[in-house]
């Protein structure tokens, strides 16, 4: 292993890198990262028989999956200060614990609220982790290696999503819903012990001003953005559940962002977006995630509801593409080292166009194995994008913006996924009740299933405008450095 040394400077709470060595905490972070994303996913399979269990109706349970999505919100936006008071092992250690917590909180619960407690405490501990990795992945690696390094990121980040829905069909198949938490403590456990033994402290703590004011208007206004873009689900957007939190959230927002670029030691520093790189992978991020949310749910909603295949059945026919999406990412870590992201990104967003178009001819006859090769299409450009074109944005800022940098970034995600999942389903809603309108025999079993697939397709439709948008901002992309005068670990 490499000596790394550490010339950060002398100011401040800054750890010696001297003979760190990074596999110990890679790993201890991988772990983590996966145990945390597998169980995101797990969940939603159990819904019918949570809902039996406790007699709660659909609009309740969707809270379980809601709230998570609205505390990552919420709590991301103010890790970048966390990380600049507190250290690696004290932020990972905490965030693992909160997870564990959590989880034991889940599997014992006797009732409906007292799961959904479990589920906010398992979300303070990803939303805490998912910051962390990527810092830390950006402090002891440098930039000609970081491609790989985020590439075993988003071989964990993708897995763990891509055999959830299977693996949880499985469990619940076989076994009571409680055990999708039972199997993920002692996961847990493991991470928390091996992070105690072998995770070090990396990263440069400057314990700056905190300001109550900010970390307020953060919380109201992505928390509200959230929210609000979640409901569509159960409301319409004229409905005040839906617009009032819009807009009170989108004030918070302006609020915020007018805060923390007058203030000298913002909460959030913003002028990150000064850097074009970063700027352009934010935008392109943005976009990319909503075309990713279009797929993620419009998808199992057509396998399940159109073809009539069971959750296990539609989990094995997405298995494929995930696990390859997994497989990708270190080959596209390694290409991206060196590449760079001008041949590899607009590639992949060609790629991403060829599949959303693909997916937009979905119809009621389609074969699951055509299925299963759009799907697998699809992932292989995703793969290409997502990791290549963040680590770009990130390569281009001062060490001291990476928790800002990371910090934005994975807000923008968790909104845009919210944003993504709202704008979709009601494309696909509007556009099924528009056929069901029209038809002559509108209560027909066959008119419900050919109404959904018109949902589908126009969604998907949609999808490609916005697949093209990204396309466009691909082709701007080019390999980035930090700034000069930087103070960067140096390899020796």
């Amino acid at each position: 292993m490499k000596r790394v040394e550490n010339t950060v400077g002398k100011t401040g709470l800054s750890p010696d890198l001297s003979g760190v060595k990074r596999g110990p905490i890679v790993a201890s972070l991988i772990i983590g990262a996966f145990v945390s994303i597998l169980n995101e996913t797990l969940l939603n399979i159990a819904f019918p028989d949570i809902m039996k269990e406790f007699g709660i109706a659909e609009n309740s349970v969707q809270w379980l999956a809601t709230v998570y999505m609205l505390v990552i919100g919420v709590l991301v936006p103010v890790t970048a200060l966390l990380q600049q008071w507190f250290s690696t092992r004290q932020m990972f250690l905490t965030a693992m614990s909160f997870f564990l917590v959590g989880t034991v909180v889940c599997g014992l619960a006797p009732s409906f609220a007292v799961l959904l407690v479990g589920r906010i405490i398992q979300a303070l501990g990803t939303g805490l982790l998912i910051p962390v990795l990527m810092n830390t992945i950006l402090i002891i690696f440098p930039p000609e290696k970081r491609g790989a390094a985020m590439g075993m990121i988003g071989l964990v980040i993708m897995t763990g999503p891509a055999i959830g829905p299977t693996l949880s069909g499985l469990i619940v198949d076989s076994l009571d819903w409680r055990w999708l938490f039972y199997l993920v403590v002692p996961l847990a456990l493991f991470s928390v012990i091996f992070a105690a033994i072998y995770l070090r402290n990396v990263s440069h703590l400057t314990k700056p001003r905190v300001d109550v004011l900010s970390i307020i208007l953060s919380t109201i206004g992505f928390g509200g953005i959230v929210y609000g873009f979640s409901n569509t689900a159960k409301y319409n957007w004229s409905s005040p559940e839906v617009y009032s939190f819009l807009i009170v959230g989108g004030i918070a927002l302006v609020l915020f962002v007018w805060r923390q670029l007058v203030m000298k030691e913002p909460l959030l520093e913003l002028r990150v977006f000064k850097y074009p790189m970063f700027s352009l992978t934010a935008v392109l991020l943005l976009i990319m995630m909503m075309s990713l949310f279009s797929m993620n749910i419009l998808v199992p909603l057509y396998l399940q509801n159109a073809i009539m295949l069971s959750a296990f059945s539609a989990g094995l026919i997405l298995l494929p593409g995930g696990v390859l999406n997994g497989l990708m990412s270190p080959i596209t870590g390694l290409l991206f080292d060196k590449f760079g992201p001008r041949v590899l990104v607009p590639t992949g967003l060609v790629i991403v166009c060829i599949a959303i178009y693909l997916f937009s001819g979905l119809d009621a006859n389609t074969s699951s194995g055509t299925i299963i090769a759009m799907h697998i299409i699809m992932v292989i450009g995703i793969a290409m994008v997502m990791m290549p074109a963040q680590t770009t944005g990130l390569n281009q800022l001062p060490s001291h913006l990476y928790p800002h940098g990371t910090a934005v970034l994975n807000t923008l995600q968790q909104v845009s996924g919210a944003i993504g999942t709202a704008l979709f389903v009601s494309i696909m809603s509007s556009s099924a009740k528009s056929y069901l309108a029209q038809s002559a025999n509108p209560m027909a079993p066959e008119e419900a299933v050919n109404g959904l697939v018109q949902g589908v397709q126009t969604s998907f439709t949609v999808a490609l405008v916005f697949g093209f948008a990204a396309l466009v901002c691909g082709f701007f992309l080019k390999r980035t450095k930090a700034p000069e005068g930087n103070p960067q670990i140096s390899m020796h």
